[in-house]
This record gives structure tokens, C-alpha cells and sequence, in this order.
């Protein structure tokens, strides 16, 4: 029993360790012991790479969603969301916000994601970026231009952060306000 335990984690650690396995809608990144972050992006399907010596990272391609809602519980920083975002406009009004920030890992830039950001680029990137610029943009708008022109500030929301996000292997690809309480 215990030798067949044995040959089977060997047999699985050797031979498994020679491929990578890449699911639909994910991408994965080699870690080289003498090269570091290599600069290949391997898509869905089946790969080789050197066992013990290369370590593959294996992301999600598909457009996530960063949620933005009351009741959000954060503390796990790296969970996909945020509690509302509260701000004042040009004219001094507050304003709260929620609604949703769909991205996606730019699949030529991850290797440099991998390598300069890391896995939690969540806590790092996305909520900072995302409560910065949200805050930033309704603090240059009326109170007035906030209830009437929502698909304008989501429109400009999502340029604000791609110019962010585009350095850091990330790609906006929309900001939907689902709710923003004025007064």
C-alpha cells in the first residue's frame, strides 16, 4: 500500500512535472531557477517545461469583476471587491458609489505582472487605483453633471484607469455605476 503511494507521487511529480496544463480562458508564466520570469506567455493547452527547475503560474484570462457594494467584507485583501467609495463633488456635495470594474490580465504583459506585482495585484493595483481615480474624477464634476451624465463618468473612469492599470499588465475593460447616492 505504502509502496504504491510512493510510486504514485513520484510517477505524478516527475512525469507531471515535465507539462502544463493551461485551462480555457487562462494563461500561464514560467519561472526559469536561471532565468527568472521568462518573457513566454503559454495559452490553453498542453506544454512543456523543465521539471524542478521550472515552476509554471497559472492566471485567469477572462474578464473578472471587482465588485463595489455596501456590506462588503474586506478582510480578506484579496478578495474581489470593495466597500463604497465615498467622495465630494466639485460643488461640495458627498457622494457614495457602487457598481462594478470588469479587467483582465493584459495576456503580452504578465510575465511582468508575475514578476513586479505578483499574485495580489488586487490589493495592490485594483482597489487603490480604482478608490483613487473614482474619488479623483467625481471631486471635478458638479453634483448636477454626477445625476445626469452617468455614462459620461463611466466612460471616463474607465480611460483614467486604463492609463493606470496598462503599465501594471491589467486592461480596464468597463466601469459600470450601479448606484451613486448624492447629498
Amino acid at each position: 500500500m505504502f509502496d504504491n503511494l510512493v510510486v504514485s507521487f513520484l510517477a505524478d511529480e516527475v512525469v507531471g512535472g515535465f507539462f502544463i496544463s493551461v485551462p480555457p480562458g487562462h494563461i500561464a508564466c514560467i519561472y526559469d531557477r536561471g532565468r527568472g520570469v521568462l518573457k513566454n506567455v503559454f495559452g490553453p493547452g498542453l506544454h512543456l517545461k523543465i521539471p524542478f527547475w521550472q515552476v509554471a503560474k497559472l492566471f485567469n484570462a477572462q474578464v473578472l469583476e471587482y465588485t463595489i457594494h455596501k456590506g462588503f467584507d474586506l478582510s480578506n485583501r484579496e478578495i474581489m471587491g470593495d466597500e463604497p467609495i465615498k467622495s465630494t463633488t466639485k460643488d461640495g456635495v458627498s457622494v457614495v458609489a457602487e457598481g462594478s470594474i470588469l479587467f483582465r490580465i493584459d495576456k503580452a504583459n504578465a510575465p511582468e505582472l508575475w514578476e513586479n506585482i505578483g499574485e495580489h495585484f488586487v490589493s495592490k493595483v485594483i482597489r487603490p487605483f480604482s478608490r483613487s481615480k473614482i474619488s479623483a474624477i467625481f471631486s471635478t464634476v458638479d453634483a448636477n453633471v454626477v445625476k445626469n451624465s452617468r455614462a459620461s463618468l463611466e466612460s471616463t473612469l474607465k480611460q483614467e484607469l486604463n492609463l493606470e492599470f496598462q503599465n501594471r499588465g491589467l486592461i480596464c475593460e468597463g466601469v459600470l455605476l450601479s448606484e451613486v447616492q448624492v447629498g
